[in-house]
Protein backbone atom coordinates (compact mmCIF):
# COMPACT_ATOMS: atom_id res chain seq x y z
CA UNK A 1 0.00 0.00 0.00
CA UNK A 2 1.51 3.39 -0.99
CA UNK A 3 0.23 6.62 0.11
CA UNK A 4 -1.80 7.25 -3.20
CA UNK A 5 -3.79 3.62 -1.43
CA UNK A 6 -4.74 5.03 1.94
CA UNK A 7 -7.99 7.05 2.20
CA UNK A 8 -7.92 10.75 1.75
CA UNK A 9 -9.00 11.91 5.35
CA UNK A 10 -6.17 9.41 6.46
CA UNK A 11 -3.32 9.96 4.30
CA UNK A 12 -0.91 11.67 5.81
CA UNK A 13 0.06 14.84 3.48
CA UNK A 14 -3.97 15.62 4.33
CA UNK A 15 -3.26 15.85 7.70
CA UNK A 16 -0.43 17.76 7.69
CA UNK A 17 -2.09 20.03 5.84
CA UNK A 18 -5.35 20.15 7.66
CA UNK A 19 -4.19 19.78 11.76
CA UNK A 20 0.22 20.66 11.22
CA UNK A 21 3.01 18.88 11.16
CA UNK A 22 3.06 18.25 15.04
CA UNK A 23 0.00 16.60 14.52
CA UNK A 24 1.85 13.33 12.77
CA UNK A 25 3.75 10.55 14.11
CA UNK A 26 7.57 10.24 13.58
CA UNK A 27 6.11 7.40 11.19
CA UNK A 28 4.09 9.44 9.16
CA UNK A 29 6.64 12.15 8.53
CA UNK A 30 9.07 9.36 7.38
CA UNK A 31 6.60 8.17 5.15
CA UNK A 32 6.15 11.16 3.61
CA UNK A 33 9.50 11.27 2.52
CA UNK A 34 8.85 8.10 0.97
CA UNK A 35 6.29 8.55 -0.34
CA UNK A 36 5.81 4.56 -1.48
CA UNK A 37 6.87 1.08 0.05
CA UNK A 38 8.45 -2.43 -1.07
CA UNK A 39 7.35 -5.08 -2.05
CA UNK A 40 5.99 -6.96 1.14
CA UNK A 41 5.61 -3.76 3.06
CA UNK A 42 3.42 -0.40 3.20
CA UNK A 43 5.40 2.77 3.20
CA UNK A 44 4.53 3.46 6.70
CA UNK A 45 5.53 -0.18 7.21
CA UNK A 46 8.61 0.85 5.97
CA UNK A 47 8.42 3.92 8.03
CA UNK A 48 8.07 2.09 11.09
CA UNK A 49 10.82 -0.08 10.84
CA UNK A 50 13.44 2.32 9.66
CA UNK A 51 12.37 4.05 12.84
CA UNK A 52 12.98 0.85 14.48
CA UNK A 53 16.39 -0.11 13.29
CA UNK A 54 18.02 3.10 13.97
CA UNK A 55 16.17 3.49 17.62
CA UNK A 56 13.86 6.11 16.61
CA UNK A 57 14.20 9.65 14.22
CA UNK A 58 17.18 10.69 16.30
CA UNK A 59 18.71 7.69 15.12
CA UNK A 60 17.90 7.56 11.42
CA UNK A 61 19.02 11.26 10.81
CA UNK A 62 22.21 10.51 12.34
CA UNK A 63 22.61 7.46 9.68
CA UNK A 64 25.47 7.35 7.48
CA UNK A 65 25.18 6.83 3.75
CA UNK A 66 26.64 3.28 4.56
CA UNK A 67 23.80 3.14 7.41
CA UNK A 68 21.13 3.67 4.86
CA UNK A 69 23.04 1.69 2.07
CA UNK A 70 22.23 -1.94 4.07
CA UNK A 71 18.39 -1.15 4.46
CA UNK A 72 16.68 -3.54 2.63
CA UNK A 73 14.16 -2.18 0.01
CA UNK A 74 15.84 1.41 0.24
CA UNK A 75 16.75 2.44 -2.84
CA UNK A 76 19.17 5.52 -4.04
CA UNK A 77 16.18 8.07 -4.34
CA UNK A 78 15.09 7.34 -0.87
CA UNK A 79 18.46 7.14 0.99
CA UNK A 80 19.13 10.54 -0.86
CA UNK A 81 16.00 12.20 0.29
CA UNK A 82 16.77 11.22 3.98
CA UNK A 83 20.85 12.49 3.81
CA UNK A 84 19.31 15.59 2.19
CA UNK A 85 16.56 15.88 5.54
CA UNK A 86 20.11 15.63 7.95
CA UNK A 87 21.72 18.32 6.01
CA UNK A 88 19.11 20.66 5.77
CA UNK A 89 18.75 19.93 9.70
CA UNK A 90 22.21 20.52 10.10
CA UNK A 91 22.58 23.97 8.03
CA UNK A 92 19.49 25.42 9.93
CA UNK A 93 21.31 24.96 13.15
CA UNK A 94 24.75 26.44 11.76
CA UNK A 95 22.53 29.24 10.66
CA UNK A 96 20.71 29.95 13.70
CA UNK A 97 24.20 29.63 15.73
CA UNK A 98 25.08 32.26 13.07
CA UNK A 99 22.36 34.96 14.11
CA UNK A 100 23.22 34.08 17.98
CA UNK A 101 25.46 34.21 20.69
CA UNK A 102 25.86 29.80 20.48
CA UNK A 103 25.82 29.88 24.55
CA UNK A 104 21.90 31.98 24.55
CA UNK A 105 20.90 27.73 23.68
CA UNK A 106 24.07 25.70 24.35
CA UNK A 107 21.35 22.58 24.08
CA UNK A 108 21.50 23.36 20.40
CA UNK A 109 25.00 23.90 20.17
CA UNK A 110 24.88 20.19 21.71
CA UNK A 111 22.48 19.32 18.83
CA UNK A 112 24.40 20.26 15.95
CA UNK A 113 27.40 18.59 17.09
CA UNK A 114 25.78 15.55 17.53
CA UNK A 115 24.55 15.81 13.67
CA UNK A 116 27.70 16.67 12.67
CA UNK A 117 29.27 14.07 14.53
CA UNK A 118 27.52 11.88 16.18
CA UNK A 119 26.76 8.99 13.08
CA UNK A 120 30.76 8.53 12.32
CA UNK A 121 32.35 5.56 12.68
CA UNK A 122 35.77 6.63 13.08
CA UNK A 123 37.16 9.81 14.93
CA UNK A 124 37.12 13.33 14.14
CA UNK A 125 38.45 16.50 15.97
CA UNK A 126 36.03 19.28 14.79
CA UNK A 127 36.47 23.09 15.83
CA UNK A 128 33.51 25.88 15.78
CA UNK A 129 34.76 29.19 15.48
CA UNK A 130 33.03 31.45 16.89
CA UNK A 131 33.21 35.68 16.87
CA UNK A 132 33.94 37.90 19.88
CA UNK A 133 29.82 37.90 20.09
CA UNK A 134 30.09 33.96 20.43
CA UNK A 135 28.69 33.65 17.08
CA UNK A 136 29.57 30.83 14.68
CA UNK A 137 31.76 31.76 12.06
CA UNK A 138 32.64 28.32 10.71
CA UNK A 139 32.20 24.54 11.66
CA UNK A 140 35.40 22.72 10.71
CA UNK A 141 36.84 19.13 10.56
CA UNK A 142 40.36 19.51 11.46
CA UNK A 143 41.95 15.83 12.32
CA UNK A 144 40.64 12.66 11.61
CA UNK A 145 41.46 9.04 13.17
CA UNK A 146 42.56 7.68 16.12
CA UNK A 147 43.17 10.87 18.33
CA UNK A 148 45.98 11.23 20.74
CA UNK A 149 47.43 14.36 22.06
CA UNK A 150 49.99 14.37 19.47
CA UNK A 151 47.47 13.62 16.35
CA UNK A 152 45.62 16.72 16.78
CA UNK A 153 48.39 19.66 16.14
CA UNK A 154 47.54 23.14 18.46
CA UNK A 155 49.65 25.15 16.13
CA UNK A 156 46.71 24.15 13.29
CA UNK A 157 43.69 25.19 15.48
CA UNK A 158 46.00 28.56 16.58
CA UNK A 159 46.87 29.37 12.71
CA UNK A 160 42.92 28.48 11.73
CA UNK A 161 41.12 30.76 14.56
CA UNK A 162 44.15 33.90 13.16
CA UNK A 163 42.62 33.02 10.41
CA UNK A 164 39.36 33.24 10.66
CA UNK A 165 39.20 35.78 12.95
CA UNK A 166 38.18 34.06 16.17
CA UNK A 167 37.53 35.08 19.20
CA UNK A 168 36.59 31.69 20.71
CA UNK A 169 36.16 28.47 19.90
CA UNK A 170 34.25 25.51 20.82
CA UNK A 171 36.55 22.27 20.54
CA UNK A 172 34.56 19.11 19.85
CA UNK A 173 35.36 15.27 19.11
CA UNK A 174 33.18 12.18 18.86
CA UNK A 175 34.02 8.60 20.28
CA UNK A 176 32.40 5.55 17.60
CA UNK A 177 32.50 3.53 20.94
CA UNK A 178 29.59 5.55 22.14
CA UNK A 179 31.17 7.02 25.22
CA UNK A 180 31.06 10.04 25.98
CA UNK A 181 33.54 9.49 29.33
CA UNK A 182 36.40 11.67 28.68
CA UNK A 183 39.87 10.05 28.87
CA UNK A 184 42.79 11.51 30.45
CA UNK A 185 44.19 12.23 27.08
CA UNK A 186 40.78 14.08 26.10
CA UNK A 187 41.87 16.63 29.53
CA UNK A 188 45.61 16.76 28.56
CA UNK A 189 44.37 17.82 24.98
CA UNK A 190 41.86 20.10 26.33
CA UNK A 191 44.84 21.95 28.38
CA UNK A 192 47.18 22.23 25.39
CA UNK A 193 45.10 23.86 23.20
CA UNK A 194 43.58 26.52 26.23
CA UNK A 195 47.13 27.18 27.14
CA UNK A 196 47.78 27.67 23.02
CA UNK A 197 45.28 29.81 22.19
CA UNK A 198 45.13 31.85 24.97
CA UNK A 199 48.54 33.61 24.01
CA UNK A 200 46.29 35.44 21.10
CA UNK A 201 43.25 35.73 23.06
CA UNK A 202 41.16 33.03 21.66
CA UNK A 203 38.97 31.29 24.77
CA UNK A 204 38.64 27.83 24.65
CA UNK A 205 34.88 27.95 25.95
CA UNK A 206 33.66 24.37 25.79
CA UNK A 207 34.93 21.11 24.28
CA UNK A 208 32.51 18.39 23.55
CA UNK A 209 32.96 14.26 23.29
CA UNK A 210 30.11 13.33 21.18
CA UNK A 211 28.19 9.98 20.50
CA UNK A 212 25.18 9.11 18.70
CA UNK A 213 23.17 9.60 21.61
CA UNK A 214 24.77 12.37 23.90
CA UNK A 215 26.74 14.62 23.88
CA UNK A 216 29.28 15.76 27.26
CA UNK A 217 30.23 18.97 27.94
CA UNK A 218 33.69 19.85 29.80
CA UNK A 219 32.92 23.23 30.81
CA UNK A 220 29.71 21.16 32.64
CA UNK A 221 31.61 18.70 34.27
CA UNK A 222 33.85 21.47 35.81
CA UNK A 223 36.91 20.23 33.35
CA UNK A 224 37.58 23.67 31.72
Amino acid sequence: MDLKDIPASARPRERLMSQGPAALADAELVALLLRTGVKGRSVLQLSQSLLDDFDGLRGLLQASPDDLRRVKGLGPAKRAEISAVMELARRSLAQEMRQRPVFESPQQAKDFVRLQLGHLAHEVFAVLFLDAQHQLIRFEEMFRGTLTHTSVYPREVLKRALELGAGAVILAHNHPSNSTEPSRADELLTDTLRRALQLVDVRVLDHFVVSSTHVMSFAERGLL
